[in-house]
């Protein structure tokens, strides 16, 4: 009878959560990120309203991950390239790194591609290459209404860049720096004179980061007229991969990419806790 009544509570639990899940689903923006690469990124996501607290995983070629924010949240995210971490999560990364950690807290070393959300009753988001390019990274809404284009980049910028912004390992270009950062003089970094929008203006640097990635921020200001708005539940990130991409789509409220080999789904952390004291957590993951 023990048995049995531990199962109807298990069942009971999962029927729980299953439910609350829904729930949390419904209250929440939905993120798909995919590698699309040819070898392991490691992505990272800050929130950065709350201290920078934030996530960060390896995600193998052709892998997906799932992510949940809130319906209201501001936040980043990047891939890491070249990485090597130990078993409790501490080592370096080539392009892109937090400091020491596989959790990021704080923001991505230059240079480094960036998705910026701010979501809410209607959504702001763009990929920046302020502070230079480390991977194509694309963002594209599931549905939703506004504008909700796709932003991002039509090729890597690494194999167009100039040779005085190039960051090299082993003689491999592994990022493309921004003007400023490389120079960091007031023309190319939109400061003193050259403050203010109509002052600073597109150089030949951010001129050749526009002509690979033209649905991208290339300079401080150029996301003036490259922030994108839509309304939309789900968005899909995905790491070396251009805006004609063909592998996802969207159907049925959610991105299916054939190029995928598997996939996981992380929730924010005070519902990994909640599984992981229950009996069987790893089933009910995957049940999710």
């Amino acid at each position: 009878m023990a048995v049995a009544h531990n199962s109807s509570f298990l069942l009971f639990c999962i029927f729980f959560i299953l439910s609350s899940g829904a729930k949390k689903c419904a209250d929440a923006k939905n993120f798909t990120l995919v590698n699309q690469c040819q070898e392991t990124v490691w992505p990272a996501i800050i929130t950065v309203e709350s201290n920078f607290h934030g996530e960060g995983f390896a995600l193998n070629s052709g892998q997906t991950f799932f992510y949940n924010a809130p319906d209201v949240w501001s936040g980043r995210i990047w891939g890491r390239t070249g990485c090597n971490f130990d078993k409790n999560g501490n080592g370096t990364c080539q392009t892109g790194g937090c400091g020491t950690s596989l959790n990021c807290t704080s923001a991505g070393s230059l240079p480094v591609s960036i998705a910026e959300f701010t979501l809410g009753e209607t959504d702001y988001y763009d990929v920046s290459l302020v502070d230079g390019f480390n991977l194509p990274i694309l963002i594209k809404p599931g549905g939703g209404k506004g504008n909700c284009s796709t932003a991002g980049c039509d090729g890597d910028l690494r194999q167009h860049c100039s040779s005085d912004l190039a960051v090299k390992n082993n003689g491999k270009v592994v990022g493309c720096r921004s003007a400023c950062d490389a120079f960091n003089n007031d023309e190319y970094c939109c400061r003193g004179a050259y403050k203010d929008p109509g002052a600073c203006l597109p150089t030949n640097y951010s001129k050749n980061f526009k002509q690979v990635c033209p649905a991208a921020s290339s300079y401080a200001y150029d996301n003036l007229v490259s922030i994108i708005t839509c309304s939309a539940s789900d968005y899909m990130v995905a790491f070396c991969t251009t805006r004609n991409n063909t592998a996802c789509t969207y159907n049925n409220q959610k991105f299916v990419c054939s190029i995928t080999s598997g996939g996981f789904k992380v929730f924010p952390q005070s519902w990994r806790s909640l599984m992981l004291a229950l009996p069987l957590a790893s089933i009910l993951q995957i049940l999710f």
